[in-house]
Formats: structure tokens, sequence, C-alpha cells
């Protein structure tokens, strides 16, 4: 470990601060020398203003950034004339001393490096001052251990990612950062811009399952929901390859083995479920097992499942593992609240935000299974609609999509459509509404319903 990143690491009032005096000056000076050198820094090194550590070096640069804003040209004069319009002046010297940053430049050329250090050691100040806010929260003990580790824990994560948790940034920033990403996919030669699901008509309907956004599953009970997160989750793992968790408050992980053994080896699951494996079994079964290693797919088996346990697990697989691809929650009305309001409509809204923040967080989809009200069966058109989201119209507004699952041979035994799942989008951020619709096999997987040897036509059309 370095002796800088020691001095961090001291308790608070010992030592000085990270900085590199050298290195502000040097990025200051080459902007003075070649105003060009601003636009590289603030795209590529993200520098900004309370990056420095002198604060006269900061108010340098934050007349620049006015400068630039107003397509004005950067100088030692007409940097000290917004200065002198702010106040600040004196404080940084006079003209004088903005005038003798030209004489501080190395290399005007490596304006990008001396930025990254500056930015660096901003970094190590900002670790060290959470280091020290962590210390006066533990001394002060106003919440307990869970809380406090949730809340450094966040707050590290956040430093790791390098931006905090709320920015602000230039719409042409933000656009072209978009093209970025679009160039990227197109030479990745993918037809969607998020995860695939596995059912065609749906990928079709919401491009993929794409990053930040919250996807809300939701059903009735027995209508296949806890199934369908599941198999998402699978087909994340086994065939994009994206890390993915799992987290069931109803299903153990020997459950969800058992549903994974059965959908890749064609063994019946009631046969799994009671242990009545045939000779003939074995082959498929070893298999599906051999094809399970590799598989970033973790499992969280908690029937006391809170946002706070689920955001640090989330967060120490995205550290240790590598980035999270998905994350799947099962179900999200079985969650604990940490501080139960008494007001159960609520406690689910907090869930549902909590839920959509960590997506942000961890830039990655999250799919949070919910319940629906018994409203639904007291109505002869049994068609779901958003208003039947159990306990919170909240989680209707904090979801990007909302999925709702219908099953004709559910209400009718004589059904046409015996087996076949309706996914009805309800509602969709960034796309169109309408329903793909999936058939169940007897492996307990869904499947489309145009899949091989199946003679109905898969459709994704307008909702019902």
């Amino acid at each position: 470990m370095t002796a800088t990143a020691n001095i961090a690491m001291r308790p608070a009032g010992v030592g000085v601060p990270p900085h590199n005096l050298e290195a502000e000056r040097s990025v200051l000076g080459a902007i003075l020398l070649d105003e060009r050198h601003l636009t590289t820094l603030v795209a590529d090194e993200r520098l900004r203003p309370e990056h420095f550590y002198r604060e006269a070096h900061e108010a340098v640069f934050a007349a620049m950034l006015a400068l630039h804003e107003r397509g004005s040209a950067i100088d030692h004069l007409t940097v000290a004339e917004v200065l002198r319009q702010h106040g600040r002046l004196d404080q940084v010297g006079g003209v004088g001393a903005v005038e003798e940053l030209y004489g501080w430049v190395p290399a005007a050329g490596h304006a990008g490096s001396y930025g990254r250090i500056v930015r660096e050691n901003a970094q190590l100040r900002a670790l060290q001052r959470a280091a020290f806010e962590i210390q006066a929260l533990i001394a002060e003990r106003s919440d307990g251990a869970p809380e406090l580790i949730e809340w450094a824990e966040r707050l590290v994560f956040a430093l790791g990612a390098g931006e905090s948790a709320t920015r602000q940034r230039l719409l042409e920033d933000a656009v072209a950062e978009e093209i970025d990403r679009l160039e990227r996919a197109s030479r990745a030669e993918r037809a969607l811009p998020g995860l695939t699901t596995g059912i065609p008509d749906l990928d079709d309907l919401l491009g993929g399952l794409q990053n930040g956004r919250l996807y809300v599953l939701a059903a009735r009970p027995g209508m296949g929901k806890s199934l369908l997160a599941l198999q998402l989750a699978r087909h994340a793992a086994t065939v994009e390859g994206a890390r993915a968790l799992f987290a069931s408050l109803e299903m153990s992980d020997g459950e969800t083995a058992q549903r994974h053994l059965a959908a890749l080896s064609g063994v019946d699951p009631e046969r799994l479920h009671l242990g009545r494996v045939r000779a003939e079994d074995w082959t498929p079964l070893l298999m599906a097992a051999n094809d399970t290693h590799g598989t970033a797919m973790h499992l969280l088996d908690d029937g006391d499942l809170s946002l706070t346990r689920l955001r640090a697990v989330a967060r120490q697989l995205a550290i240790r593992r590598g980035r999270l691809g998905l994350v799947v929650v099962d179900y999200l009305q079985l969650m604990r609240v940490e501080r139960p309001t008494g007001s159960r409509v609520e406690d689910v809204s907090e869930l549902s935000r909590g839920l959509k923040r960590l997506a942000r967080e961890l830039d990655c989809p999250v799919i949070a299974v919910s319940q629906l009200s018994r409203a639904v069966e007291q109505r002869p058109d049994k068609r779901l609609v958003l208003a039947d989201l159990r306990e919170s119209g909240q989680i209707e507004a904090d979801a990007d999509c909302v999925l709702m699952l219908y099953r004709d041979d559910y209400y009718d035994r004589d059904s046409e459509r015996p087996g076949e799942i309706d996914i009805i989008i309800r509602k969709n951020r960034q796309g169109r509404l309408g329903h793909a619709t999936t058939r169940l096999d007897r492996r307990l997987q869904l499947l489309p319903v145009n899949q091989p040897g199946t003679p109905q036509a898969s459709h994704a059309q307008a909702a019902p």
C-alpha cells in the first residue's frame, strides 16, 4: 500500500488529506495554454471544481468552466475577470497568480494525466471522509449495526462506482454516451439492447430486459409468476452469460435446483420432488448438473429478506464477482420492512422505491414479482388491470414495465388453450403495450407457443 493511501486510513485530525498541488496547477496551466484541454478533462476524466484540493484552484477551474459554457475565450485575463465578478480574485492571489499558472506545465499534452491525478486524490479524500463519517456514526450509535453496515456499504459502493448517486449532466453528454452505447451494440450485432428473455415475442415488445429498469411481474396465485421469474434468471445466466441473483422468499435453494434440473433434464418434476428417481433418469440428470458448471447464477434463500439485506448481497456480488446482469426478487410483498410505519401501503411503497433505486445503482434490470389483489376474482372479466396491483399504487409508479400473467384454463377447465399463459404488458415506459403467449410444458418450463411440435402460432399484439 502506498504512502498516499495510508494517509486515508489515519484517524480524524491526523495527517494531511491526499492531494497533489503540482498536478492541480499543471491542469490549470495546460488549459490556459490550450483551452481545448478543458473539454477533454471534463468529458474523459470527469473533472469537476470540487475535485481540486486548494480552494483557489477550485475557483479558477470553475471560472474556466463558466467561460467555456458561454463560449468565451479562456486566458489569464478572462479568467481573472470572472473571478473579479464573483468577488474571488483576491482569494486566488490576483491576476498575477492566475498568470503564473502558465509556468507550471511540464507538458501541456499530458493534461489528461494531470487531471487523472487530481481526480484520484479527490476520490481518496472522499474515501477518507467516508471513513470518518462511519467512525462518527459508530460512536454515536444512533442506528443499529445492520443499518450502519448498509449505509457504509452504500457509501463505499458509490465511491467504487466512481459516480455519485445523484448527478447533473448536460444533455449533450448523455446523448454522446447513448450514441456510444448504440455503436457498441451494433458492433456486437445484437438485435436487442437488453438481455433476452427466451420468449421472442416478449423480447420484441420490451427490447429485452434493460439496465437500470424495474420490471414488475404480477399475477394471482397459481398463474406461474415464480416459474417465469426463475426462468428469466436462468436464461440470463445460461444463455446470455450474465451474472444473475435470484432471491426467493418462497422457494428454498433446493426447490430452485429441482426446477432447474427438471427443465434441463426432462425428468418429471414430481418424481424429483418425491425422490423417486428411476435408473434411466440418472444420465440426463447428471448431464444437466454438468451443464450447470460455470453458470453465474446466485441463489439467495432467505424467508426473512429485507431491502437492506438484498442491497448488501447485490453490492457484494458486484464488487467481488463482477458486474451483476440481473436481480430477481420473488416476491415483493413478502419482503421484510426494517421500520414498519403501521401502514402496509406505505411499507410496500418503500420497498418498490428501494428496488427502483437498486436498479439504478447497479445499472442492471431488477425484476420484482408481485401479488395481485383479490378484486380480480370478483369480476366476470378476469383480465388484469394496473389497479389490481396489491397494496400499493406506488408499485405502478416506480415500475418501468408491468407484466401481468393470465391463464384462461385457470378459470375455465374446458378452455381451448390448456397450458397457455398470456404475459400482458400493462405499462411499458420505453415501448409498446401488448401481450405475448407462452405455454407450460411437463417439465415446468415456459416456452413460446410456436416452439417446434406445438401447433399454435405465437403472437405479440395489442393488449386486450
